[in-house]
C-alpha cells in the first residue's frame, strides 16, 4: 500500500499515524514545506521518502508531487492530513488521482456549514435555524424572523475565527464593517453546553471506537472573551447522543475516517446538532482518546488502513481531560504545584502551538481519573486564579 500523508510534522503528535502506517507495512510517503532536516527523527524513519514543496497552498506543485509518488511507486492508494485546514486539497488530490476517500463532490457537505445542517436533517437531528446572508438587508430580515440574539460565522471556517454573537443593531453593523470577504451564516443563538460525539469508522463504515467530551464552555467564548477552556471525555455516552452520532455517521457514508461532531445540549435537555468534522478532534484530543482506555488511536488506525481491522480498547476506564491556562493570566498554582498536587493523575503536558493558542491556551495538561468529580476538582485546581 502507498499512502500520501500531508504535512506530516502537524500537529506535532501526528508523526504517530505515520509510524504505524509503516510498522504495519505501508508504504509512506510524506509531502510538506518543512526542510527535510527539521523532521523528528521518528518521522524521519518512518517515511520511505519525503518531497519538499515550499508552498502547501501551490496545487500545481502538489500534483507533480503526487505524479512523481505515482510514477516511482505505482498507485497512490490513500492520502491524508488528518488536519481540517487541508480537506478541500486532499478532495482536488483524491478526485485527480482516483484515490478512495472524501472527493470533490463531497466536500461541500463536509466544509460548509451551511450543507451541514441539510445532512443534519435527513438524519432526524435537530438544529437551529440558520440562513447564509450576502448583504446587510438580507441579515436584517433573518434577525427579525428569530430575534436576538444570533451567531454569525463563516460558512467555510476552522475554529472560532471571525465568529460574532450579535446582541443588537449596533453589534449588527459592526459584525458587517468587521467580517471576513466570504460567506457567513447567521444562526439563531443556542445556549446550552457544548458535548461532542468522537470516533473512528473501518473501511466498511462500521464505528469501531466512539467517545464523547463536554466543554466548561463554548469555544467562541473563549477566543473571543479570552477565557480559560477544559473539556473532559465521558465514560458513559447518552443514548440520545450515541444514537444522533451514529445516524450522522450513516448519512455521511464515512469509510476508514475520524470524526467529531459538535452538538449543544440546551438547559431543557435537548440536543442540537452544531457541526461535523471529518478528522480526529484537535489538540492533544487523540491522545486523551489513549488515556482514557489505555489504548493506541494511532496504531488502530493505521491498522484500518493497512488491515481493517481494530484491535485497541474502547471500555473507557477513566475520564481523562484537557485543561488549558494562558500566558496573560496569574495563576495561584505553579507549574511545580500542579505536579506536585496532582501527582500520576496528571498524564502528560506540554506547551500549546500557537495556532491553537487562542482556544485551548498556551500550556494544557491532561489528566485522569474513574471519578468525574475528581477531575473536576483538579481542572479548578489547574485554572484557580490568583485573588
Amino acid at each position: 500500500m502507498n499512502f500520501v500523508f500531508l504535512s506530516p510534522h502537524f500537529p506535532p503528535n501526528y508523526y504517530l499515524f505515520c509510524v504505524h502506517l509503516r510498522r504495519f507495512g505501508a508504504t509512506v510517503l510524506g509531502l510538506a514545506d518543512e526542510p527535510y532536516e527539521y523532521l523528528r527523527p521518528e518521522l524521519r524513519e518512518a517515511l520511505q521518502e519525503y518531497y519538499r514543496v515550499y508552498d502547501l497552498h501551490d496545487y500545481d506543485a502538489l500534483v507533480r508531487a503526487l505524479g512523481y509518488f505515482t510514477h516511482r511507486y505505482g498507485k497512490i492508494h490513500g492520502i491524508d492530513s488528518h488536519n481540517e485546514y487541508w480537506l478541500e486539497t486532499e478532495a482536488k488530490l483524491r478526485t485527480d488521482f482516483n484515490i478512495p476517500g472524501l472527493d470533490l463532490k463531497q466536500i461541500s457537505k463536509v466544509k460548509k456549514k451551511s450543507e451541514m445542517k441539510k445532512q443534519f436533517r435527513k438524519a432526524g437531528v435537530a438544529v437551529a435555524r440558520g440562513k447564509v446572508v450576502s448583504s446587510f438587508q438580507q441579515a436584517r430580515q433573518f434577525i427579525a424572523e428569530v430575534g436576538y440574539p444570533v451567531v454569525a460565522k463563516p460558512d467555510i471556517g476552522v475554529g472560532a475565527a471571525k465568529t460574532y454573537k450579535i446582541n443588537n443593531e449596533a453589534d449588527l453593523e459592526f459584525f458587517w464593517r468587521d467580517k471576513l470577504p466570504t460567506p457567513y451564516l447567521l444562526e439563531e443563538f443556542v445556549s446550552g453546553q457544548i458535548f461532542t460525539f468522537d470516533g473512528l469508522v473501518d473501511q466498511d463504515g462500521q464505528i469501531v471506537f466512539y467517545t464523547s467530551h463536554y466543554y466548561s464552555q463554548g469555544i467562541m467564548e473563549t477566543v473571543n472573551e479570552d477565557r480559560d477552556v477544559y473539556y473532559v471525555s465521558l465514560r458513559q455516552i447518552p443514548a440520545d447522543l450515541e444514537m444522533a452520532g451514529r445516524a450522522i455517521v450513516r448519512v455521511y457514508q464515512l469509510r476508514a475516517r475520524f470524526f467529531h461532531f459538535e452538538f449543544f445540549r440546551t438547559p431543557q435537555g435537548k440536543l442540537i446538532a452544531l457541526e461535523v468534522n471529518m478528522r480526529p478532534p484537535g489538540g492533544l484530543t487523540t491522545d486523551m482518546f489513549n488515556y482514557a482506555n489505555d489504548t493506541d488511536v494511532y496504531q488502530e488506525w493505521a491498522n484500518i488502513i493497512v488491515n481493517n481491522r481494530f484491535e485497541g480498547r474502547n471500555d473507557r476506564p477513566y475520564h481523562c481531560a484537557y485543561v488549558g491556562r494562558k500566558n496573560n493570566k496569574v495563576y495561584r498554582h505553579s507549574h511545580q504545584d500542579i505536579l506536585r498536587e496532582l501527582g500520576q493523575a496528571v498524564v502528560h503536558h506540554e506547551a500549546i502551538s500557537g495556532i491553537f493558542s487562542a482556544a485551548l491556551g498556551n500550556y494544557g495538561y491532561l489528566i485522569r481519573s474513574p471519578s468525574l468529580e475528581e477531575i473536576e476538582r483538579m481542572a479548578a485546581y489547574i485554572q484557580e486564579k490568583e485573588a
